[in-house]
């Protein structure tokens, strides 16, 4: 990925309230469920549905977040390109959990199999 400080520090300051309801929308539009991606936020970040409504009402930053989140030791295992980037290749790690987070919600929308998504062996 170029070294994209702005970019990185945009990322950062961007409110998850303001990009989850995109989410669901993106999810909801190819037929899959809100309680879905519940499931694919809790495996990534450690957040349950109370706590992810909590955040929201908040309106925390991406970095807030990702800092306060338990992350999942098998994120490493999300690959491939989203946003025209290549996750594995994204050097800031704040940038790159909410490139994973992204990836998750594109899967979950393109129809995938949960346990895809959730890397279950």
């Amino acid at each position: 990925m170029n070294k994209t400080n702005n970019h990185d520090e945009r990322i950062a300051k961007m409110t998850f309230a303001s990009v989850y309801p995109h989410y669901i929308a993106k999810v909801e539009k190819k037929n899959r469920t809100k309680e879905e991606l519940f499931q694919v936020i809790e495996w990534l970040t450690g957040y349950d549905e109370k706590k992810l409504q909590e955040l929201v009402e908040e309106k925390v930053t991406f970095e807030k977040f990702f800092q306060n989140a338990t992350l999942n030791p098998n994120a490493h295992l999300i690959t491939g390109v989203i946003c025209g980037y290549r996750i594995e290749e994204i050097e800031n790690p704040l940038t790159q959990q909410v490139r994973y987070l992204d990836k998750l919600v594109d899967e979950l929308a393109k129809g995938r199999k949960m346990e895809k998504i959730l890397r279950v062996a």
